[in-house]
């Protein structure tokens, strides 16, 4: 689905991605494939992730759905608002949503399962909206010429204000999840507390008026954060499945 949203996203963009120095070698801003073609490799795509899809429980079919419409609607979203981030964050971020009935877990009928998914979901779309923005000031200046919009030059002048605040969130959202999981403490310091390393130190760091550093931190960023994120996860998952945990002994009452 990754591959055919790429596609997708360059087929609205034929006309906006010449204009812009980072897109103007893309296969079809340059020519070298035509829209027809791009469509058909998109359709193979999608019938391939259809495929896979298929192999998982049919409740995830439905799910499914939901992340078609916001795949082909992020591209229109960067011409009608400043705020495109936040739809790529809706459109990444469903596979948080999607893990739950492919376990066969029923949202619909596990209240705390509904929580974490929709704890981590929301994290998952605020950390989106943060490191995209990191990327998008790599394109401020075309992006203006061309007349793409962008959570950048939105907020140009306050950019690190902005994703201080995006972290802020981000993080207990994630913690969020956590509780509702039944996470242990591996977790909240393993995950949690990497991501708020990492984030801090990402947003302290990046220079956004260098189009080089804003490339190397949100490429690093990602799997710096995303890795610390997933090794708390998995380390709390063989904790929780070993009995690493010791159950808390109850209190010997004194009274007889």
């Amino acid at each position: 689905m990754r591959g055919a949203g790429c596609a997708i996203n360059d087929l609205w963009d034929r006309n906006l991605d010449p204009h812009v120095e980072r897109t103007k070698f893309r296969p079809i801003a340059r020519g070298a494939i035509s829209p027809g073609k791009a469509v058909l490799f998109t359709g193979s795509q999608l019938l391939a992730g259809l495929g896979i899809l298929l192999q998982f429980p049919y409740q995830c079919l439905w799910y499914g759905i939901p992340s078609l419409l916001l795949v082909t609607t992020y591209p229109l979203a960067k011409r009608v608002t400043y705020y495109p981030q936040a739809v790529l964050g809706l459109t990444f971020s469903w596979g948080a949503i999607m893990g739950f009935p492919a376990l066969g877990i029923d949202l619909l009928n596990n209240g705390a399962a509904l929580e974490a998914a929709a704890a981590l979901y929301a994290s998952c779309v605020t950390w989106t909206v943060l490191y995209d923005m990191i990327y998008a000031h790599m394109d401020i200046k075309d992006d203006v010429a061309a007349g793409i919009k962008s959570i950048a030059l939105r907020h140009e002048k306050n950019t690190k204000a902005v994703l201080s605040a995006l972290a802020a969130v981000q993080v207990p959202l994630l913690a969020a999840a956590g509780v509702a999981a039944g996470s242990g403490p591996i977790f909240f310091i393993g995950s949690c507390g990497s991501a708020a390393v990492s984030l801090g130190l990402m947003i302290w760091k990046v220079q956004l008026k260098n189009v080089q550093n804003c490339w190397w931190w949100f490429k690093n960023g990602c799997l710096l954060t995303g890795g610390g994120i997933t090794l708390g996860m998995l380390l709390d998952y063989v904790a929780q499945t070993t009995g690493f945990y010791k159950p808390v002994e109850e209190p010997v009452s004194l009274e007889s």
